[in-house]
Protein backbone atom coordinates (compact mmCIF):
# COMPACT_ATOMS: atom_id res chain seq x y z
CA UNK A 1 0.00 0.00 0.00
CA UNK A 2 1.60 3.42 -0.88
CA UNK A 3 1.91 6.19 1.32
CA UNK A 4 -1.32 8.38 -0.58
CA UNK A 5 -3.36 5.03 0.04
CA UNK A 6 -2.01 4.91 3.48
CA UNK A 7 -3.06 8.30 4.13
CA UNK A 8 -6.52 7.71 3.04
CA UNK A 9 -7.02 4.63 5.29
CA UNK A 10 -5.86 7.16 8.42
CA UNK A 11 -8.78 9.73 7.33
CA UNK A 12 -11.52 6.90 7.21
CA UNK A 13 -10.84 5.47 10.21
CA UNK A 14 -10.94 8.91 12.04
CA UNK A 15 -14.17 9.56 10.69
CA UNK A 16 -15.08 6.56 11.59
CA UNK A 17 -13.83 7.12 15.26
CA UNK A 18 -15.78 10.11 15.51
CA UNK A 19 -18.84 8.55 14.55
CA UNK A 20 -18.53 6.24 17.60
CA UNK A 21 -17.49 8.62 19.68
CA UNK A 22 -13.65 7.30 20.18
CA UNK A 23 -10.53 8.72 20.33
CA UNK A 24 -8.82 10.30 16.53
CA UNK A 25 -5.57 9.09 15.76
CA UNK A 26 -2.35 10.26 17.11
CA UNK A 27 -0.68 12.81 14.85
CA UNK A 28 2.93 11.95 13.39
CA UNK A 29 2.12 8.07 13.58
CA UNK A 30 2.87 8.29 17.06
CA UNK A 31 2.09 5.04 18.84
CA UNK A 32 0.71 5.18 22.32
CA UNK A 33 -0.18 2.24 24.96
CA UNK A 34 -3.43 1.99 26.85
CA UNK A 35 -4.03 0.04 29.65
CA UNK A 36 -8.31 0.53 29.43
CA UNK A 37 -8.02 3.05 31.93
CA UNK A 38 -7.32 6.18 30.09
CA UNK A 39 -10.09 8.56 27.79
CA UNK A 40 -11.34 4.94 25.91
CA UNK A 41 -11.98 3.73 29.03
CA UNK A 42 -14.09 6.95 30.49
CA UNK A 43 -15.41 7.33 26.88
CA UNK A 44 -16.55 3.47 26.53
CA UNK A 45 -18.09 3.55 30.29
CA UNK A 46 -20.26 6.65 29.51
CA UNK A 47 -21.44 4.91 26.30
CA UNK A 48 -22.88 1.84 28.00
CA UNK A 49 -26.11 0.56 27.03
CA UNK A 50 -29.17 -0.46 29.18
CA UNK A 51 -27.94 -4.13 28.34
CA UNK A 52 -24.69 -4.33 29.60
CA UNK A 53 -24.35 -7.34 31.91
CA UNK A 54 -22.12 -6.29 35.04
CA UNK A 55 -19.09 -9.12 35.10
CA UNK A 56 -16.36 -10.06 37.40
CA UNK A 57 -13.85 -7.38 38.38
CA UNK A 58 -16.58 -4.54 37.16
CA UNK A 59 -16.40 -1.50 39.42
CA UNK A 60 -19.44 0.18 40.25
CA UNK A 61 -20.81 2.88 41.69
CA UNK A 62 -24.01 2.37 44.18
CA UNK A 63 -25.72 5.59 44.75
CA UNK A 64 -28.77 5.89 47.88
CA UNK A 65 -30.50 9.06 47.48
CA UNK A 66 -30.04 11.18 50.44
CA UNK A 67 -28.26 8.89 51.98
CA UNK A 68 -24.42 9.12 51.30
CA UNK A 69 -23.24 6.57 54.50
CA UNK A 70 -25.09 3.69 52.45
CA UNK A 71 -23.75 4.93 49.06
CA UNK A 72 -20.40 3.67 47.39
CA UNK A 73 -17.90 4.27 44.58
CA UNK A 74 -15.86 2.22 42.88
CA UNK A 75 -17.14 -0.92 44.70
CA UNK A 76 -15.74 -4.52 42.88
CA UNK A 77 -17.27 -7.41 42.02
CA UNK A 78 -15.51 -10.21 43.58
CA UNK A 79 -14.92 -13.47 42.20
CA UNK A 80 -17.96 -14.97 43.65
CA UNK A 81 -20.02 -12.20 41.63
CA UNK A 82 -21.04 -9.94 44.60
CA UNK A 83 -20.48 -6.88 45.97
CA UNK A 84 -20.07 -5.52 49.64
CA UNK A 85 -22.49 -2.47 50.65
CA UNK A 86 -23.13 -0.62 53.81
CA UNK A 87 -25.94 -2.71 55.69
CA UNK A 88 -26.80 -4.68 53.52
CA UNK A 89 -23.85 -7.08 53.27
CA UNK A 90 -23.30 -8.99 50.28
CA UNK A 91 -25.67 -8.42 47.35
CA UNK A 92 -24.93 -10.55 43.85
CA UNK A 93 -24.07 -8.57 40.80
CA UNK A 94 -22.74 -10.92 38.24
CA UNK A 95 -25.32 -11.31 35.44
CA UNK A 96 -27.64 -8.80 36.45
CA UNK A 97 -27.64 -5.42 34.64
CA UNK A 98 -26.97 -2.07 36.56
CA UNK A 99 -31.39 -1.15 36.78
CA UNK A 100 -31.70 -4.71 37.41
CA UNK A 101 -29.19 -4.34 40.24
CA UNK A 102 -30.68 -1.04 42.00
CA UNK A 103 -34.13 -2.98 41.93
CA UNK A 104 -32.70 -5.48 44.02
CA UNK A 105 -30.72 -3.25 46.32
CA UNK A 106 -33.78 -1.06 46.20
CA UNK A 107 -35.64 -3.68 47.74
CA UNK A 108 -33.71 -4.96 50.06
CA UNK A 109 -33.66 -1.38 51.53
CA UNK A 110 -37.46 -1.27 52.11
CA UNK A 111 -36.85 -3.12 55.49
CA UNK A 112 -34.82 -0.20 56.60
CA UNK A 113 -36.42 2.92 55.27
CA UNK A 114 -40.07 3.78 53.26
CA UNK A 115 -39.14 5.09 50.14
CA UNK A 116 -35.17 4.17 48.96
CA UNK A 117 -33.96 5.60 45.87
CA UNK A 118 -31.38 3.48 44.51
CA UNK A 119 -28.51 3.99 40.65
CA UNK A 120 -25.75 1.88 40.10
CA UNK A 121 -23.03 2.62 37.71
CA UNK A 122 -20.34 0.64 35.75
CA UNK A 123 -17.68 2.99 36.65
CA UNK A 124 -15.14 0.85 35.35
CA UNK A 125 -15.47 -1.94 32.85
CA UNK A 126 -12.91 -4.87 33.80
CA UNK A 127 -14.61 -8.05 33.06
CA UNK A 128 -14.99 -7.60 29.48
CA UNK A 129 -11.89 -6.44 27.28
CA UNK A 130 -10.19 -6.99 24.40
CA UNK A 131 -6.41 -6.53 23.30
CA UNK A 132 -4.79 -4.63 20.33
CA UNK A 133 -1.42 -5.54 19.38
CA UNK A 134 0.66 -4.11 16.12
CA UNK A 135 0.51 -1.27 13.93
CA UNK A 136 -2.29 0.79 15.42
CA UNK A 137 -1.93 3.84 17.36
CA UNK A 138 -2.98 2.74 20.31
CA UNK A 139 -1.84 -0.75 21.39
CA UNK A 140 -3.32 -2.11 24.53
CA UNK A 141 -6.24 -3.16 26.88
CA UNK A 142 -9.67 -1.81 25.97
CA UNK A 143 -13.60 -2.14 27.19
CA UNK A 144 -15.58 -4.08 25.02
CA UNK A 145 -18.54 -2.33 23.84
CA UNK A 146 -22.29 -4.71 23.16
CA UNK A 147 -21.97 -5.80 19.56
CA UNK A 148 -18.30 -3.99 18.72
CA UNK A 149 -17.02 -5.04 15.62
CA UNK A 150 -13.10 -5.16 14.28
CA UNK A 151 -13.22 -2.27 12.42
CA UNK A 152 -14.71 -0.30 15.16
CA UNK A 153 -12.48 -1.70 17.71
CA UNK A 154 -9.79 -0.58 15.46
CA UNK A 155 -10.83 3.27 14.74
CA UNK A 156 -10.93 2.64 18.85
CA UNK A 157 -7.70 2.32 18.89
CA UNK A 158 -6.55 4.90 16.45
CA UNK A 159 -6.57 3.68 13.44
CA UNK A 160 -3.53 2.24 11.74
CA UNK A 161 -0.17 3.19 11.38
CA UNK A 162 0.92 3.84 7.76
CA UNK A 163 2.77 0.51 8.19
CA UNK A 164 -0.30 -1.93 8.49
CA UNK A 165 -0.47 -4.68 6.74
CA UNK A 166 -4.02 -4.15 6.10
CA UNK A 167 -5.05 -7.35 4.31
CA UNK A 168 -3.40 -9.32 7.22
CA UNK A 169 -4.95 -8.75 10.20
CA UNK A 170 -6.63 -11.22 12.23
CA UNK A 171 -8.51 -11.64 15.54
CA UNK A 172 -7.14 -15.01 18.19
CA UNK A 173 -9.73 -16.17 19.95
CA UNK A 174 -9.48 -18.84 22.97
CA UNK A 175 -12.56 -21.55 22.25
CA UNK A 176 -12.80 -24.75 24.75
CA UNK A 177 -8.60 -24.34 25.75
CA UNK A 178 -7.85 -23.86 21.99
CA UNK A 179 -6.87 -20.91 19.83
CA UNK A 180 -8.89 -20.12 16.59
CA UNK A 181 -7.86 -17.55 14.21
CA UNK A 182 -10.46 -15.05 12.03
CA UNK A 183 -8.87 -13.15 9.45
CA UNK A 184 -9.84 -9.34 8.84
CA UNK A 185 -9.12 -8.25 5.44
CA UNK A 186 -9.42 -3.87 6.20
CA UNK A 187 -9.24 -3.02 2.12
CA UNK A 188 -11.94 -5.28 1.56
CA UNK A 189 -14.40 -4.81 4.51
CA UNK A 190 -14.07 -0.81 4.09
CA UNK A 191 -15.41 -1.37 0.67
CA UNK A 192 -18.47 -3.54 1.53
CA UNK A 193 -16.55 -6.73 0.80
CA UNK A 194 -16.34 -9.88 2.83
CA UNK A 195 -18.45 -8.19 5.77
CA UNK A 196 -18.33 -11.47 7.58
CA UNK A 197 -14.90 -11.05 8.45
CA UNK A 198 -15.56 -7.94 10.62
CA UNK A 199 -16.80 -9.91 13.31
CA UNK A 200 -18.17 -9.45 16.37
CA UNK A 201 -15.97 -9.28 19.10
CA UNK A 202 -16.17 -11.24 22.50
CA UNK A 203 -14.01 -10.79 25.85
CA UNK A 204 -10.81 -11.87 25.32
CA UNK A 205 -10.24 -11.42 21.77
CA UNK A 206 -7.04 -10.26 20.69
CA UNK A 207 -6.45 -8.19 17.39
CA UNK A 208 -3.19 -8.44 15.75
CA UNK A 209 -2.03 -5.80 13.68
CA UNK A 210 1.29 -7.13 11.37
Amino acid sequence: MGYGRSCWVLGLIAVLATQVGMGAPVPNGQKTTSNGGGSAASSATATLDRDYVIGVADDLDVSVWKDPELSAKGVPVRPDGKIALPLLGDVAAQGLTPSQLAANITDRLRKYMSDPRVNVNVSAVNSRRYYILGEVNHTGVFPLLNDMTVLQALSTAGGLTPYAKTKKIYVLRNLDGKQETYPFNYNDVVKGRQMEQNIVLKPGDTIMVP
